[in-house]
């Protein structure tokens, strides 16, 4: 008798066992458990942690709740100016509603993929390559919302949608090259314009400064004669001013003595030989 009783009470814990076995389950805590009884889903979803169900009645489901980083493949597409172009980007969703996620798509990741993807050609097409390349910003918010609208009734919100990269056929990248070469000339150009029209004023201004006052262009010969002379492999051309001349020239007229009565005085050949001398002193 006491045999059978030890018996019963082993079997019953060997069934109790595989009973706890084939029950027990264990929800990690980024997942939740989405259970369905008897092919009907439970409204309870199944917290982090140890819990319990009903064997070959209940079967149970794990959702990652956590953040999904899914590559969009590049999209090619003809933008509103006519520019051929590919542009690949990244989502980053996750699951709000484990039960909407389970029911109502049959695999949530391969939607939100089709949907970006399909998103992503429309808005190249309705966007300028200027706005592909500069204001991806507003671009990114508008994909987002592309993707999201729908995404809502499967139980997954995204988070962020962004734009990595456009690429552009060689002979649009050469004519962005020449377009922005030309652009940079033209800066300079009116750079080096702007530049010579305050250097014109300023010279103006000098040449009515020293207008005023003789000597100052005097001075500013011999400052650059002195800058000049500073360089030894350079020969110096000194140009000799004809008021100079005729300085020199009345100077030696005062110093020589009248000439006599009857000696005929030529005065233009005078004045050139005196001119002659002036030079060669």
């Amino acid at each position: 008798m006491l045999q059978e009783v030890v018996a019963a009470v082993l079997a019953a814990g060997a069934a109790g066992l595989v009973y706890l076995g084939a029950a027990a389950r264990v929800v990690k805590q980024y997942e939740r458990g989405v259970v369905f009884r008897l092919g009907r889903l439970h409204s309870e979803v199944r917290r982090p942690g140890f819990t319990m169900i009903v064997p070959a009645v209940d079967r149970m489901r794990k959702v990652n709740m956590q953040i999904v980083t899914m590559p969009v493949p590049a999209q090619e597409g003809i933008t509103r100016d006519n520019v051929t172009v590919r542009v690949d980007a990244v989502v980053y969703f996750k699951v709000v509603d484990p039960g909407a996620a389970v029911v109502n798509v049959e695999d949530y990741r391969f939607a939100v993929s089709q949907m970006a993807q399909t998103s992503l050609r429309s808005i190249i097409g309705k966007s300028e390559l200027d706005d592909l390349l500069s204001n991806r910003e507003k671009l990114n918010q508008g994909l987002e919302l592309m993707i999201d609208s729908p995404a809502v009734e499967w139980g997954v919100t995204i988070d962020r949608v962004e734009i990595k990269d456009v690429s552009l056929p060689d002979t649009m990248k050469r004519s962005m090259a020449r377009q922005a070469e030309a652009d940079r000339e033209r800066r300079a150009r009116l750079i080096n314009a702007d530049a010579e029209y305050q250097a014109s004023k300023k010279l103006a201004q000098a040449a009515h400064q020293m207008a005023d006052t003789p000597s100052a262009l005097q001075l500013r010969l011999l400052q650059t004669v002195m800058a000049v002379a500073a360089e030894k492999n350079s020969t110096l051309v000194l140009p000799i001013p004809v008021e100079l001349l005729r300085f020199l020239e009345r100077g030696r007229e005062e110093d020589r003595p009248p000439p006599a009565e009857d000696a005929p005085v030529d005065k233009e050949e005078r004045a050139m030989e005196e001119l002659r001398r002036a030079v060669e002193q």
